[in-house]
């Protein structure tokens, strides 16, 4: 199994939180590979901004996630380990970025972001991380 080391952020905006569409209709929060010249917090503000068009700033690390899946293009099992941090921005407009496979994006509302996001880790991770911003504001 090929193991890869991620890292990705939940922005806030107020009482809102980013979600992205993805290519297989999914809404989840940017996330993407650490490069060995790369650290955890380089990767989850640089995917914010490119995947979302949206300048986040780290507040804090939220924990961490796993999950696995089977990849036609490497023909072999892949487990995405993830950090997760906490961030937050001034920024209204969202830009998704097609090349990156992501449609659609914005702000919700809490309770409307729970309702969109596609797994229920992701909203596990969002009852976690929400609870935690509002301690830190």
């Amino acid at each position: 199994m090929l193991v890869r080391n991620c890292a990705g952020g939940l922005v806030f905006r107020d009482d809102k939180v980013l979600l992205l569409l993805n290519e297989k209709n999914e809404w989840v929060f940017p996330k993407g590979v650490i490069r060995s010249s790369q650290t955890p917090e380089m990767v989850a503000v640089d995917r914010v901004r490119q995947e979302a068009g949206v300048a986040g700033r780290i507040i804090s690390s939220t924990g961490h996630t796993n999950y696995e899946f089977y990849s036609i293009s490497r023909q072999r099992p892949v487990c995405n380990k993830i950090s997760w941090f906490i961030m937050e921005t001034d920024d209204e407009a969202v830009t998704p970025d097609p090349v990156e496979k992501f449609s659609e994006g914005g702000f919700f509302k809490i309770e409307d972001a729970m309702d969109k996001i596609t797994y229920s880790q992701d909203r596990s991770l969002l009852a976690v991380a929400y609870q935690k911003y509002r301690a830190l504001l």
